[in-house]
C-alpha cells in the first residue's frame, strides 16, 4: 500500500507530458480535419467579426425627449358648440415622452359637494338599515350617509353632486378629428463613452423641411412630425375603434450606430407599436379594455365651488427610445482572434478520437502517438516497433 502511494505520487509530481507530432496520410482524417477548420473560420468570420461585430465594444445613449401637439378640435354637443385646442385635449401639457391624446368623452357638468343619491344601478336599498353611514363602497362615488332615497331606491352619499353616470360611451367618438392632429418629437442621445451627441433633426432636417414635412415610413422616414391616423395606422390599430374607448401606442425611437462609418450616417428609425385597446383582443383579455382617467376642472359660482368632472377616453402615445453605439477597439479584437485560434484545437481533438478509437489500425496510431521513457536510466519501456515520423495509411 505505501508502495502504490508513494508511486502515485512520484509520478504525479515528477512526470512531464510532451506532445508529439505525428503525420498521418489519410484522406478519410485529412478531410474531417480541413472540413471542422473551415467550420471554425466560418463561425470566427461570419458570426463573431461579420454578425457579432466581435471587433468593436459598445455603448447605450443616455437620452432625452421632447414632444409638442398641434391641431384643434370642433364639438357640438346637443346644441353646445366648442372648440377644443391643445391645452384642453393633451394630458400633461409640458410635452413629456408619454401623454394621451383625448379621442372621446364624458363630461358631467355642474358638480358641487352635497348630498345625493347614487345611481339607480349601484347600491340599491330597501330601508336605511342597507346604507351603512361612513362607510364607502369600491364601485361608490362617495361615503354613505346611512339614509336610503326613496325614489331611487338607492343609498345616499356624500358626494360631488350630480353623480357621474358613465354608463354610454359616446359612439361615433366626439374628437375624431384627433385623426388630423400632429405630433412633433425632439430626441438627442449621447454616447458618453464615446463623447458623441446626436439628435433626430439630422444633417437634412433643417427648417425649411421640417414646415413641409410629414413623416412616411419609405417618402420620409427622417421627418419628426407624425400625424395620429398614421401613427395609429402604422401601429396595427383602426382608428375608430381605438378612439372610443382609448388605448396605448408605443413609438420607438432607435439609435443603432456605427460610429467607424461617417458621424452622419448615425440616424433614428422609428417604429411603432400597438400595446392595448384593440377591440378584438381574445375575451380573457377584455375585461379591462381601453384607457381613460378622469379630469376635473374646478371653478367658483355665486360664491359656490363646484367643477365639472370629464372622464377622458384616449390614445396613451409611450416614446421609447432603444440605442446601442460600436466602434472597433484592439483589446475585443485580439480577443476574438485568441478565442477563434484556440477553437481550432478543436479539429484535433476530434481527429485524435477517430484514429485512436474508430479507425482499424488504432493500435498502431496509439503506439506511434504515445511512448513512456524512463529519463534516469534511459531505457525504453515500451519498443518504438516504427521510428519513421510519416505513416502511409494503406486502408
Amino acid at each position: 500500500m505505501k508502495s502504490y502511494i508513494r508511486d502515485t505520487f512520484s509520478n504525479f509530481f515528477f512526470e512531464y507530458e510532451t506532445p508529439r507530432q505525428v503525420l498521418v496520410r489519410s484522406w478519410r482524417v485529412g478531410l474531417v480535419c480541413r472540413f471542422i477548420q473551415l467550420m471554425v473560420l466560418a463561425y470566427i468570420i461570419g458570426w463573431v467579426f461579420m454578425y457579432e461585430k466581435g471587433y468593436q465594444i459598445s455603448d447605450t445613449a443616455i437620452s432625452s425627449v421632447f414632444t409638442k401637439m398641434k391641431g384643434v378640435a370642433y364639438t357640438n354637443t346637443n346644441g353646445s358648440e366648442r372648440i377644443w385646442d391643445v391645452s384642453d385635449f393633451v394630458f400633461p401639457e409640458q410635452g413629456d415622452s408619454s401623454f394621451v391624446v383625448m379621442t372621446n368623452y364624458i363630461i358631467t357638468e355642474g358638480q358641487e359637494m352635497g348630498k345625493c343619491p347614487e345611481l339607480p344601478d349601484k347600491h340599491g336599498c330597501s330601508s336605511d338599515a342597507d346604507c351603512d353611514e361612513g362607510k364607502y363602497k369600491r364601485t361608490g362615488h362617495g361615503h354613505m350617509t346611512g339614509k336610503c332615497v326613496n325614489e331611487t331606491r338607492t343609498c345616499e352619499v356624500l358626494a360631488w353632486c350630480p353623480v357621474e353616470d358613465d354608463s354610454v360611451i359616446p359612439d361615433p367618438p366626439l374628437l375624431l378629428s384627433a385623426e388630423n392632429y400632429t405630433l412633433f418629437i425632439k430626441n438627442s442621445v449621447t454616447f458618453t463613452e464615446f463623447k458623441v451627441t446626436r439628435s433626430n433633426l439630422v444633417e437634412d432636417v433643417d427648417a425649411a423641411y421640417i414646415k413641409e414635412c410629414l413623416f412616411h415610413p419609405t417618402d420620409a422616414p427622417l421627418c419628426p412630425i407624425f400625424r395620429i391616423g398614421d401613427i395609429v395606422k402604422l401601429s396595427g390599430f383602426s382608428f375608430n375603434q381605438i378612439a372610443k374607448v382609448g388605448g396605448a401606442i408605443g413609438i420607438v425611437v432607435d439609435w443603432s450606430c456605427n460610429l467607424d462609418l461617417k458621424l452622419a450616417s448615425c440616424k433614428p428609425k422609428y417604429a411603432f407599436h400597438g400595446l392595448y385597446g384593440n377591440s378584438d383582443e381574445a375575451d380573457a383579455a377584455r375585461a379591462s379594455v381601453g384607457y381613460n382617467f378622469r379630469h376635473a376642472k374646478h371653478y367658483v359660482e355665486g360664491k359656490k365651488k363646484k367643477r365639472t368632472l370629464f372622464k377622458v377616453f384616449g390614445i396613451r402615445m409611450d416614446i421609447i427610445v432603444t440605442s446601442e453605439a460600436r466602434k472597433f477597439d484592439i483589446i475585443p479584437t485580439l480577443t476574438a482572434i485568441g478565442s477563434g485560434v484556440g477553437i481550432f484545437g478543436v479539429a484535433t481533438v476530434i481527429c485524435d478520437l477517430v484514429l485512436l478509437y474508430l479507425l482499424p489500425k488504432r493500435e498502431f496510431y496509439k503506439n506511434m502517438k504515445f511512448k513512456s521513457t524512463d529519463n534516469d536510466t534511459g531505457i525504453a519501456e515500451q519498443e518504438d516497433r516504427d521510428l519513421e515520423t510519416y505513416m502511409t495509411d494503406t486502408e
